[in-house]
């Protein structure tokens, strides 16, 4: 196994006497987890609710609300279960599920984490590459110590720019001119010290010459024209109901106006032989 270095400049090859120590891959060592303390390990939300428990059935008791207080008591119970349950120290890793992209063109692989912690200074990123028909996986990118490096021998030591914001949880990387000889998975690691267990999150990469319809787009295409049909099929109903309708009262009004016509007529010839 190869030995550790120090390093002066903050990068590989440099020399004694400068406060980075370098790992075997010559990336910088990630520091060592700061100690918990009684106050971080106790929230807030824990002292306030042990407080409220104790004092909450003393003043419902002065004021004779004895059901209030046996209420109030086991709510307050229940949050101070809750809060004094174990939170997991576990980190979750968010990539995207796959991604397509045109040849000659660039590409974002996205990702971010999830901590009950707040962002430590320390936090690191590692982004790795398995070629597609491959086994084994090769290191192409480091975030540590508040720096990005890029391995100097991987395929994309002169087409990877990080363009994440560490600061927000993103970890994200630019992958420039792609080829197809780029297909493959992408998997991220991200560490936010203390929370340094987790399960990495992968991303497979697709390069075409002509990016293929997704079966989403399908999908979405099928639905629009079954609910165009329907709109078509809903507005015909209503249609032929009013030309219906309009029909019936057109016959309806003639056939008022016939029978005035006959009543007037009689009247006039039963008045005719009267004068």
């Amino acid at each position: 196994m190869e030995e550790e270095e120090w390093n002066n400049k903050g990068g590989p090859g440099a020399g004694p006497g400068s406060g980075v120590w370098l790992g075997i891959n010559g990336y910088p060592a990630p520091r060592a987890p700061r100690p918990h303390s009684l106050h971080s390990s106790v929230s807030p939300a824990l002292l306030s609710s042990l407080i409220l428990l104790v004092s909450a059935p003393a003043l419902a008791a002065r004021r004779g609300r004895q059901t209030e207080a046996m209420l109030t008591l086991l709510v307050l119970t229940a949050a101070v279960l809750l809060g004094a349950a174990p939170r997991s120290d576990a980190i979750v890793i968010y990539t995207g599920w796959e991604r397509h992209a045109l040849v000659g063109s660039d590409v974002r692989l996205s990702c971010s984490f999830f901590s009950w912690r707040w962002t430590s200074e320390d936090v690191t990123f590692s982004w790795s590459y398995r070629p597609d028909g491959a086994r084994d996986s090769i290191s192409i990118f480091h975030y540590t110590g508040g720096a990005p490096y890029v391995d100097n021998k991987g395929p994309f030591r002169e087409r990877l720019e990080f363009v994440g914001n560490p600061a927000r949880r993103d970890g994200s990387i630019l992958i420039r001119n792609l080829d197809f000889n780029d297909n493959g998975t992408f998997t991220c690691d991200a560490k936010n010290p203390p929370d340094i267990v987790g399960r990495p999150s992968s991303v497979r990469l697709l390069v075409f010459e002509k990016v293929p319809i997704q079966a989403g787009v399908i999908t979405g295409a099928i639905i629009g024209v079954v609910l165009g049909l329907l709109i078509l099929v809903v507005a015909i109903y209503y249609l032929m109901r009013f030309l219906v309708a309009r029909r019936v009262f057109n016959l309806s009004v003639s056939k008022h106006g016939k029978k005035g016509k006959g009543k007037e007529g009689s009247q006039q010839r039963q008045a005719g032989p009267s004068k």
